[in-house]
């Protein structure tokens, strides 16, 4: 944490608004500027603060309550929008650099404003643009600026329309021709077309794209990545051989422009293909500093793992959102009570904080693992720019697809869940479009697809873990790797053996204990899903039917199981380290312990079954343990979300409000909508023409 200059804790953290929550505010057992301060440090939140601030005086930025703009108009305000924080500067290319952090602060600001505005940010400038400087080299450099002047407008061109998750199997090409020294990209068919890329469909005046690099004489050397203009920047038409446009109205993210392109037989020059861990010289020799092709495509693992780490943050920014809403809003929304007494607020009631709390839970710990695994990924792109490219940075880049490949699905999904738990705990009104909610859920909604679907994903874990435990069966191979996230493996005969021993409910309230139910639960898993394999394959399975059949009971909880062990640990380890303040300590383990404890409860069944429970007080006890951890933060709830919510005009929902006036912003925001005393429209033209009941009866 940056130590705080004097006088610039209320500059950047002020006051917050007088009204119905000081309640709950005044009975919180921390200070949420100290919890803000500790999590953040000053500079992210002076970044914060330029980033909301030029946000709320631009009238670009206005909000338009009440009118529904046409897709057009949307996506035109995105361009705009998004071309208007690249003027502001808010992030010089150099602090992106010194510090990577922060680039996962502005694209999660952005994204508190509107998701569309941070996807078309992030796909130009992080997405395509990172992709050229890390997996480029210094003939690429030229882009840079380009990128960050708008000359160019980028996207990332992977998927396509018959193949997503499968990148190997993408069928886009790239034959290079020695006589011109020129790859021609070609689209063999319709089914070759890249599909769903974000920022293609109106905008892009270039592309990443992927495709199978062949060296004369037919030599297929895997998959690669190019730059290739697909239109005329100053026109915007397609380049010759491109077909490219717009696959139309979506789900969400309606601001983006997901779009489509064929290409037939375009030529690029040679110095177009990013040759970070693979080259072609101009005879047409495939040359690559890695020893096989298992080492480079590891490597580049982890640069296409840029999106899915990138996911993880926003699916957790839509759930803080969510929590944010809901919790001022249980906090204040008073129903029933004792008969004799005044109505309570719903916050109070058991099943209220049992079905949000563990979500802000949630939040905490899985906010913490996406910054840590951004750093991950920093680590490994600084690696492969520099001249660490050998075995280990190979196999870190192979843990970080691990982990992202599960990261994923974990957070879009528990994103996805509880953001429905927030709309229904709001009621009535959390159905109301200028609540948010529904607007939340829908841009959250393909997180779970973008990137890989998220149960093709979990497959890429389960498959690292196993390839682990066939090593070490087969040739005595120790677990380790570079992140240290499968190092408790190495104790994987012990760790089978050990039982739950707690005694009490009180010993289960620190995150210790489920973390040790964690490992248990990985190691049973991953000894099931390996002799199901085998089991599978013993039975006449080729290795496709083999893993087929063993997903749904085995692989499939053990990837999801994997990752989660992989938060609680690292959450875990940060909330009980010696440099957090004293006054904080009792809140994040309380924080720490529930989510922990509440995801595992996600497995009770599978902890029966393998033995590690037993008996009905074990059970008993983890969810008697989930509801006291519940009851201990529910004062603590209101100055929870203090810490993760921003400004008002960001949040812009008026159960939401940081002065806590449910009814009075609720209902300012009505009239707004509603436009008191106007009839409809089409009420003129109604009236004139309307059937007379004494015409209707002469008819019949």
């Amino acid at each position: 944490m940056a130590p705080v200059s004097e006088g610039g804790t209320d500059a950047l953290l002020p006051d917050l608004p007088k009204g119905p929550l000081q309640a709950y505010r005044a009975r919180a057992s921390f200070c949420w500027r100290e919890l803000v301060l500790f999590l953040e440090g000053e500079d992210v939140l002076r970044l914060k603060k330029a980033i909301f601030s030029a946000l709320e005086n631009d009238p670009l930025f206005a909000r338009s309550h009440g009118e529904d703009i046409s897709l057009e108009k949307y996506r035109e305000l995105s361009f705009l929008r998004c071309k208007r924080v690249m003027e502001y500067s808010l992030l010089p290319v150099e602090e992106m650099v010194a510090r990577p952090l922060s680039v996962q602060t502005l694209i999660a600001c952005l994204g508190m404003y509107d998701w569309s505005l941070a996807v078309k940010f992030l796909l130009h400038m992080l997405t395509f643009g990172s992709a050229i400087y890390s997996s480029g080299s210094e003939r690429h450099l030229k882009y840079l600026p380009k990128i960050f002047n708008m000359d160019i407008f980028g996207c990332f061109a992977v998927t396509e329309l018959s193949h997503g998750s499968n990148a190997k199997a993408i069928r886009t090409t790239a034959h290079y021709d020695p006589t011109t020294e020129e790859f021609i990209i070609h689209s063999p068919d319709f089914e070759a077309a890249k599909f769903w890329v974000g920022n293609m469909g109106k905008t892009a005046t270039h592309a990443v794209v992927f495709a199978q690099l062949y060296t004369p004489g037919g030599q297929c050397h895997g998959l690669h990545s190019f730059v290739v203009q697909i239109r005329n920047p100053k026109t915007l038409l397609p380049m010759p051989g491109v077909m490219v446009g717009d696959i139309g109205k979506k789900l969400g993210l309606n601001g983006v422009d997901n779009g489509f392109a064929m290409f037939h037989k375009v030529r690029i020059p040679r110095q177009d293909l990013l040759n970070r861990t693979g080259d072609v010289t101009p005879e047409g020799t495939y040359v690559t500093p890695f020893k096989d092709d298992r080492q480079r495509f590891g490597a580049s693992l982890g640069t296409l793992s840029f999106g899915r780490v990138a996911i993880v943050g926003m699916s957790i920014v839509n759930l803080k959102l969510a929590l944010s809403i809901a919790l001022r809003f249980s906090a204040t929304r008073c129903q029933f009570g004792p008969s004799d007494g005044e109505e309570v607020p719903v916050l109070e009631y058991q099943t209220q904080q049992w079905r949000l709390l563990p979500y802000l839970a949630a939040v905490y710990a899985l906010d913490h693992f996406s910054k840590s695994l951004y750093l991950d990924l920093a680590e490994l792109q600084q690696g492969l720019m520099g001249t660490d490219q050998g075995a280990r940075q190979a196999e870190l880049g192979r843990e970080i697809h691990a982990l992202a490949s599960a990261g994923k699905p974990l957070a879009s999904w528990t994103a996805q869940r509880g953001i429905q738990e927030c709309r229904e705990a709001c009621g009535g009104h959390g159905c109301l479009a200028v609540n948010r909610l529904g607007d939340l859920r829908n841009d959250n909604d393909p997180n779970c697809t973008f990137e890989g679907d998220n149960n093709i994903l979990l497959q890429q874990t389960s498959s690292y873990l196993l390839s682990l435990l066939a090593c070490h069966v087969q040739g005595g191979a120790r677990f380790e790797s570079p992140l240290r996230t499968v190092d408790f493996l190495q104790a994987y005969p012990d760790i089978l053996g050990q039982r739950f021993t707690c005694p009490s409910v009180d010993s289960c309230l620190d995150s210790s204990v489920p973390l040790a139910a964690y490992e248990w639960l990985v190691c049973y898993l991953l000894r099931e899903s390996y002799q199901k394999l085998n089991q599978e394959k013993r039975s006449g399975s080729n290795d496709f039917e083999a893993r087929n059949n063993s997903q749904v009971y085995y692989c499939h909880p053990l990837a999801l199981a994997f990752l989660e062990l992989t938060v609680v640990r690292r959450f875990h380890e940060y909330t009980h380290q010696p440099r957090v303040p004293p006054p904080l300590r009792a809140v994040l383990g309380r924080l720490s312990a529930l989510y922990a404890l509440w995801s595992l409860s996600q497995h009770t069944a599978l902890l029966y079954q393998g033995g590690y429970f037993c008996g009905e007080q074990a059970g008993k006890m983890i969810q008697n343990a989930i509801l006291d951890l519940c009851s201990q933060l529910k004062d603590d709830a209101v100055a929870l979300v203090d810490v993760i919510a921003p400004p008002d005009f960001v949040l812009d929902s008026p159960i939401g409000r940081a002065d806590g006036e449910l009814y009075k912003n609720l209902w300012t925001a009505v009239l707004l909508e509603s436009r008191v005393l106007e009839r409809p429209s089409w009420w003129s033209e109604f009236s004139v023409h309307k059937p007379r009941i004494g015409s209707l009866k002469s008819k019949l």
